[in-house]
């Protein structure tokens, strides 16, 4: 994918294409429904989070002056009400102002509740006597906290000496925002994502603005920031327990345990997993969206979601012999996720949402392939018999576990077939399995052995390459060497022997 892909929004807008009974996304439902092009996220109710912001911020200065106004309007009804209780007995004043105060309570109430509720719905407050019995973690996670909190810093204070003056206003103003960050721990996890965010839109401002850093060089310092605070934060923003989060996590995978039934037919995914290589891309891809959990870095778990959709358009690939398109691949996302059931998905995708630099949700892969798996929580959440081309009848029974689909060709015969037709039915079939088993392994042997040919012979010219450059030539004698025991004595170079002689005595 290219950079020119742009953040886009899951507004949950999913439909049946009837032909195909595939599952259908137009592009345009996953951009931003403000129209800026960019992709958006259901957690920013269909915005981008630049536009997100805009959205939240005119919300917020509309509160505040309805505040305001509504201050106004009680102060002029509580004078009003004090002074007409100057000239009425003191019971009658009394339960005056009681109806004033319960009144200007119960709309102040209401006020706030219904911006939290727009703002924070996915959060709450617990007592901070629940808050303190929560489990702590074990020392040995902690002792790995500490060593990955060492390394990141020690990587990034690396990273940051070539930029001189730039890296050190940068690491200054990452200590500060720390520090704040420490103060706010106890507030709403969506103030913490706003201050957060805000960070990184000024901490990128700045370094374009004032330190005239490339964009290409600012991308990579982001992400050196956001790998140095999340390491540091990560344990106190991920999955609070100030949140549901853990109860959507929980919800999220029953429904996937609950939908373990489905088949490949019914999502009308196009991958062969009798394939070898398939089989492979498609365990690749289910190892990659489990491991997302495993990371603390936002970026990190982008870069896992990433790795699991390029291994999924290449299993599409290889079955269809052609480039894979968006209307294959979201349907084997969902089915990848189904298979997967994911450990705490649904904080994973939220801590993305709250704490990953804003730059890559709204452009490039990352965001394209993010934005997916978004539309394909929707699309578990609210499957139903129509998206998968059954009756109620049907999905009520596979949900319930009366019947399975894999017990559905042999139940479908009529009740007078002879046993003898459906024994035979079955055999042809395992022999259709075994004649392909059979295939494969046959075009495995000749390819090996096609595979060692090619290899003798290129060893055989190797060899001959060599003999032919580096030749090897015998020297001969000029003559031949006599041998001791040869009986031919006249070229024999050897003394005389010696003759006795005898001595006189």
């Amino acid at each position: 994918m290219s950079q020119g892909f742009k953040k886009g929004s899951s507004r949950n807008k999913m439909s049946l294409k009837s032909e195909r009974r595939a599952i259908h996304v137009d592009q345009s439902e996953l951009l931003c429904k403000k129209g800026c092009g960019y992709y958006g996220n259901p957690a920013w109710q269909g915005f981008c989070s630049k536009c997100w912001r805009e959205e939240y911020q005119k919300a917020r200065q509309k509160q505040i002056q309805e505040d305001w106004e509504l201050a106004e309007r009680l102060q002029r009804e509580e004078e009003a009400a004090y002074a007409s209780s100057q000239g009425a007995q003191g019971g009658q004043s009394s339960l005056t102002f009681s109806k004033f105060e319960e009144k200007k309570s119960s709309e102040k109430a209401r006020k706030v509740t219904t911006v939290k509720k727009f703002f924070t719905g996915s959060s709450k407050t617990l007592p901070k006597k629940d808050i303190k019995e929560a489990k702590t973690p074990s020392p040995s996670l902690n002792r790995q906290i500490s060593v990955e909190t060492d390394r990141a810093s020690k990587e990034f204070i690396e990273f940051l000496k070539p930029l001189q003056k730039a890296g050190h206003d940068v690491f200054k103003q990452c200590k500060i925002f720390l520090e704040a960050m420490h103060i706010k721990k106890e507030s709403n996890i969506e103030e913490q994502s706003e201050f957060t965010q805000d960070f990184y839109q000024n901490t990128a401002d700045k370094l374009q603005m004032y330190w005239k850093v490339s964009p290409d060089k600012v991308e990579k310092v982001m992400d050196q920031i956001e790998k140095f605070l999340m390491t540091r934060l990560y344990k106190h923003v991920f999955c609070p327990e100030t949140t549901d989060d853990e109860k959507k996590d929980l919800t999220i995978q029953k429904r996937i345990r609950a939908l373990h039934w489905v088949t490949p037919q019914m999502l009308c995914v196009p991958v062969n997993e009798a394939i070898p290589e398939v089989s492979d891309m498609v365990v690749k891809a289910i190892t990659d969206i489990i491991e997302m959990d495993s990371k603390r870095i936002p970026r990190d778990k982008l870069t896992c979601i990433t790795q699991c959709s390029k291994h999924i358009f290449n299993a599409i690939k290889i079955t269809k012999n052609e480039p894979a398109s968006a209307d294959d691949f979201l349907p084997t996302l969902i089915y990848i996720v189904l298979k997967a059931n994911p450990p705490r998905l649904q904080s994973n995708i939220q801590y993305i949402t709250r704490f990953c630099n804003p730059s890559r949700l709204m452009t490039g892969e990352d965001g394209y392939y993010f934005t997916n798996l978004c539309c394909t929580i929707a699309f578990i959440e609210k499957l139903d018999a129509q998206s998968l081309n059954l009756s109620e009848e049907e999905f009520n029974r596979y949900m319930s576990g009366q019947a399975s689909p894999k017990k559905q060709d042999s139940e479908s015969w009529p009740e007078d077939t002879c046993s003898g037709v459906k024994q035979m039915h079955k055999n042809l079939d395992l022999l259709s399995q075994l004649s392909e088993r059979q295939e494969r392994i046959a075009n495995g042997a000749r390819q090996l052995e096609k595979d060692l040919i090619d290899w003798t012979d290129e060893v055989t010219r190797g060899v001959q390459d060599i003999v032919e450059k580096y030749p090897l030539h015998i020297k001969s004698s000029n003559q031949a060497l006599a041998s001791i025991d040869s009986e031919n004595v006249e070229d024999d170079r050897l003394p005389p022997p010696l003759q006795p002689q005898v001595y006189a005595g």
